[in-house]
């Protein structure tokens, strides 16, 4: 299969999603969308809801092969009781479906400690 054409879009849905590990193992933050349409990434917060320590985080990208994983942030250290803005609409990435070979298909999430941070991601699907 192919990736959406960007040119002539039929529909966009937009989403927000918010999770706060409850253990420091690889989260599933957006999963790959369906055949012929992609999610676009507009923004990932990462929120310390802890307030007296500093927690690391990790975010990355699951390729379509399953198993190679692309770091955007590794162990990023998020200081007690503040948010980082990982990614801003200026720097969009796009899931696609898992038949693209190559290409980015899972957003995943690593707490350095759990319970302590919140990753928000803000994306669209399009097809």
């Amino acid at each position: 299969m192919s990736a959406p054409n960007l040119v002539n879009l039929t529909s966009i849905v937009p989403h927000t999603i918010s999770i706060t590990p409850s253990d420091t193992n690889r989260t599933s933050l957006v999963t790959a969308p369906t055949t012929n349409s992609a999610h676009k990434i507009d923004q990932i917060l990462i929120t310390n809801v802890d307030g007296t320590t500093t927690a690391s985080a990790t975010v990355e990208l699951r390729l379509a092969d399953g198993t190679t994983h692309r770091s955007l942030c590794y162990q990023l250290p998020v200081p007690a009781g503040a948010t980082v803005e990982l990614l801003t609409r200026g720097t969009t990435l796009y899931l696609l479906d898992t038949t693209v070979s190559g290409e980015a298909s899972t957003l995943h999430a690593t707490s350095g400690t759990a319970n302590k941070l919140t990753f928000t991601c803000s994306y669209s699907t399009i097809s």
